[in-house]
């Protein structure tokens, strides 16, 4: 494995001044003092691998990045456990997600052992930046760009430089178990069959700006993706997924939309897959369109819907808006979306059993 070279910031933030951020932390808006680069050329493949103060990068105005958008990221958090240690959630699952982007995008894929030391020596150089406060964690967004100066674009460049940077986070929407609002986008397209929807690159969210400045026009807090040949069948919630709760109690299921290449593979999204039945809720993957999504919410068929995702964790989904008009599914999150995150982030916070060996500690 590739050898990390060490230089610490000489100056940080004083206690006092952290745990006034740490306080009210926001969402990915103050960063730690340090961060991780490696570089990669087509000579020397990884190296020059570092933790290093946190401070910007110098990169030429003909940088390919700049350009043509190669560049990808991923993202996960830190938590703060009982005991002390601080551990993310299934890190392994967003290595190899990061490597399957990587192909997509026709960029190096980095060796999972190297991304997951690069998380240690993050976490552990920044550990005082892991709040202790539950619901708060440690955000980790890992990224690479392509660093080659040149236009071009016949080929992929032949340099890249991995980045990984951290910050603490509150909770991502404004009081966590509300109910969000939500439009149907019918003229924007986020993603088609063979395109880069399971990627996660940063011109996925690009392209998708226009959309939620709709929905938020229409008074929603997020905009809802339909596929992109007939804007029928649901995909996603903004970048994340989608499930839909039919029934209550011991005989509600769940079924969420196929990940069949328009829709990102969410981490969340596959542990809600293994861990509902477990806890006796019956799972399928199935396409559903808007017409039943409204038709069943009407006939008391569908009693929930929530979205997932490593910010918001998961999130009830109450009304829905779009050009044909409007519908409420509840007011309040439901009895089986609150029981799946409580369980959730239970597991994450290390107050409730990891039968899954999802936890990994970092520090």
């Amino acid at each position: 494995m590739i050898e990390f070279a060490v230089k610490l910031a000489e100056q940080r933030k004083s206690p006092e001044e952290r745990e006034a951020v740490l306080a009210e932390p926001g969402f990915g808006q103050v960063f730690t003092e340090h961060m991780i680069t490696i570089e990669w050329d087509t000579e020397r493949g990884w190296h020059d691998a570092q933790l290093r103060p946190y401070g910007p990068l110098s990169l030429d105005p003909a940088t390919k990045v700049f350009h043509y958008a190669q560049e990808l990221f991923e993202g996960m958090k830190a938590y703060r456990q009982p005991d002390g240690s601080i551990v993310s959630f299934r890190p392994e699952a967003n290595a190899a997600r990061f490597n399957v982007s990587c192909r997509r995008m026709a960029m190096p894929e980095l060796p999972e052992e190297t991304f997951l030391e690069a998380l240690r020596l993050l976490v552990d150089a920044d550990r005082d930046w892991v709040p202790t406060r539950e619901g708060h964690s440690l955000y980790l967004r890992p990224f690479i760009i392509a660093t080659e100066t040149g236009m071009g674009v016949n080929y992929p460049s032949q340099k890249y430089l991995f980045c990984v940077i951290a910050s603490p986070s509150g909770a991502y929407f404004s009081g966590a178990i509300k109910p969000v609002s939500v439009w149907l986008s019918t003229e924007y397209t986020r993603a088609a069959p063979g395109g880069t929807g399971f990627a996660k690159c940063g011109g996925n969210y690009a392209a998708a700006f226009v959309a939620q400045q709709e929905a938020v026009a229409q008074g929603c807090d997020q905009v809802v993706w339909l596929d992109a040949a007939e804007h029928r069948w649901v995909e996603e919630m903004g970048g994340m997924n989608l499930f839909f709760v039919y029934g209550s109690g011991a005989d509600a299921r769940i079924i969420t939309p196929p990940a069949t290449g328009t829709i990102l593979p969410g981490i969340t999204r596959d542990s809600i897959l293994r861990l509902a039945p477990d806890l006796g809720i019956k799972v399928s993957e199935e396409p559903i369109s808007v017409e039943q999504w409204r038709d069943d919410v009407a006939s008391g068929a569908l009693t929930e819907v929530f979205a997932c995702g490593t910010a918001a964790v998961i999130t009830p989904v109450g009304q829905v808006k779009g050009a044909d008009g409007q519908f409420t599914i509840s007011e309040e999150g439901g009895q089986t979306t609150l029981r799946l995150r409580e369980e959730l982030v239970g597991i994450q916070y290390g107050n409730r059993p990891d039968p899954y060996q999802w936890i990994t500690t970092l520090a």
